[in-house]
């Protein structure tokens, strides 16, 4: 077993089955020792987390939607790194979008429900750079959706 496959049974997270793109994109592409995964949206076996914080949703269940974000691009950098997360050098940049009402102002805090997914996964190397932004409107109305760049060996 490899050391990140350990290290997600320890925190007991099972990735999911890496989701499809729901349009005309590929889930990831790799440049060089770089992984670039498309934005991966707060879904789930269930259907996910979907609606606009500020709103009906509350912070506690945003970082949740953020967290789904994680075990999704964790899923498509697996599948980008042939099975092998142990491939994964660093954490290098996520981009966060955040479904909220005009008025809401903790996106950063949402997005720490993905970033702490990675800390957590990756240890120091999980440590990135990020953006944090609320939309308007996120694609199915999805709560949160978070993409991501990864270095590779």
């Amino acid at each position: 077993m490899s050391k990140i496959e350990a290290r997600l049974q320890e925190l007991a997270i099972a990735l999911p089955t890496p989701p499809a793109p729901v349009a005309s994109y590929v889930p990831y592409v790799i440049v060089g020792k770089l992984v670039f995964v498309s934005g991966q949206v707060s879904v789930d076996a269930s259907g996910g987390i979907k609606g606009k914080l500020g709103d009906e949703i509350e912070v506690e269940q945003g970082q949740a939607a953020a967290r789904l974000c994680a075990l999704n691009l964790l899923a498509q950098v697996k599948a980008a790194c042939g099975g092998d997360l142990d491939r994964v050098k660093r954490v290098v940049k996520l981009g966060g979008f955040v479904n909220v009402t005009p008025d809401f102002d903790p996106i950063p805090q949402v997005m720490n429900g993905c970033s702490d997914v990675m800390v957590a996964v990756f240890g120091d190397a999980g440590r990135h750079a990020r953006s944090a932004v609320g939309q308007a409107n996120l694609p199915l109305n999805f709560a949160v959706e978070v993409d991501g760049v990864f270095e590779i060996e």
